[in-house]
């Protein structure tokens, strides 16, 4: 039976160790914080084993991990070696990091987020904390990659905190570290950053007929899957990928296949009567060597380039979905100004 109990801890207050029993105590630091220490006799040296903090490691499980330590000493393993094995095993956060993004980039459609995840840890990240194991980044580590950034950069700030939060995670559900990133407690550490402007410019839903109306004066395949974007409230992607295998006019249904869609999922597009008359037209510019609706200006990711083929003060429109709320009755509207809430 062990000296200590959970009252007896929580009234201990002077630095020093307090004995459990069988080689197990409890060490209060100058500072007040209190760890689990395992003193053991290991070819025939006297040696101490450190077994957590008490905000993570409970009696219960200090006195498990001792008896388990012991077990191991009593089977001919050296606990202190295992541990500097085990240490060299862990993973700098930027070996961690190539791993996760080397799982994930399977599964991410757009080529130019696969580049840009690595990217922007490559730059703020792997400078401060690139060598350091991942076990060992805690709160300061990040707060130091983040702080010159956070104001001068607060999107580019927010997505590198994520990264490394990412990476983190992965770490401990690898059991590379003892806990999750310390997002949470980051955050309040961190000033706060300024507000974002609001949504992007668009277009006042009042002036949307004026506009179609002016795409059709000089019609061209770019205007055509502008229009096309805009009758369907689709993304800029799955227009300019749109095949015309996808197409059924007339049933009036598109169907975006799941590997087109972000969320890896079928997506069926129902078509208006103005919409499937826009593919229509498009079948005019068919071209017999691709399978795209709109293959004006081919480029490597499919498709041609929205913007490119429209005035640059509406290309805004190509951004598609994100411009766009709609009402209980399913219906399109169009902000006209920047949306702050």
């Amino acid at each position: 039976m062990g000296k200590l109990t959970a009252a007896k801890i929580r009234s201990l207050t002077e630095p020093g160790r307090y004995s459990d029993g069988d080689g197990l105590f409890l060490e209060i630091n100058g500072k007040g914080a209190a760890s689990w220490i395992l003193r053991i006799q290991n070819n025939g040296k006297r040696q101490d084993i450190g077994l957590g903090s008490t905000k993570s490691v409970s009696l219960k499980d200090a006195r498990d991990a001792a008896f388990a330590t012991r077990q191991r000493i009593a089977q001919g393993i050296d606990p202190v070696a295992e541990r500097k094995q085990e240490r060299q095993a862990i993973p700098t956060f930027r070996e961690a990091a190539k791993l996760v993004h080397e799982e994930h980039e399977k599964a991410w459609k757009n080529g130019k987020h696969q580049n840009q995840w690595i990217a922007i840890l490559t730059t703020y990240a792997f400078p401060k904390i690139g060598d350091l194991t991942v076990d060992k980044i805690e709160g300061p580590a990040i707060r130091e990659v983040l702080i010159p950034i956070w104001l001068s950069k607060p999107e580019t700030a927010r997505r590198v905190r994520q990264r490394i939060g990412t990476v983190l995670d992965w770490a401990c559900a690898k059991g590379f570290r003892a806990t999750e990133a310390p997002m949470r407690s980051l955050s309040k550490g961190l000033p706060r950053q300024p507000k974002k402007d609001g949504h992007f410019v668009a277009m006042p839903y009042a002036d949307v007929p004026a506009f179609v109306e002016k795409l059709g004066e000089r019609e061209s395949v770019g205007r055509l899957a502008l229009e096309a974007l805009i009758l369907t409230a689709t993304r800029s992607g799955e227009i300019r990928g749109a095949t015309w295998a996808e197409l059924d006019l007339k049933a009036a249904l598109g169907t975006i296949p799941a590997a087109r869609m972000k969320m890896g999922r079928v997506h069926i597009v129902p078509l208006s009567p103005q919409a499937v008359a826009v593919f229509e037209r498009a079948q005019t510019y068919k071209a017999g060597i691709s399978d795209l609706v709109f293959a004006g200006q081919v480029r490597t990711t499919g498709g041609m380039n929205l913007a490119g083929q429209t005035p640059q003060s509406l290309a805004q429109l190509r951004r598609g979905h994100r411009h766009y709320n709609r009402g209980s009755t399913g219906s399109l509207s169009i902000a006209s100004t920047p949306n702050t809430h």
